[in-house]
């Protein structure tokens, strides 16, 4: 899955505030992304966010 810094992701699940949106803040092994609710940020293994992915949302598509 074609996932780059500064995606937002629409997850499956929802964060504990409530927001299904997040920002990637770092790629690699893990994601770090940021809950665009609340700004928490938190490590999650690539394998299971994948899994939760529902939709990539790019701001610049000129790529």
């Amino acid at each position: 899955m074609d996932v780059r810094i500064g995606d937002k992701l629409e997850m499956k699940k929802s964060h504990p505030c409530g927001a299904k949106i997040f920002t990637v803040l770092r790629s690699g092994i893990d994601f770090r992304l940021r809950c665009d609710n609340c700004g928490r940020e938190f490590l999650i293994p690539r394998v299971k966010a994948e899994r939760n992915i529902k939709k990539i949302i790019r701001e610049n598509s000129d790529a």
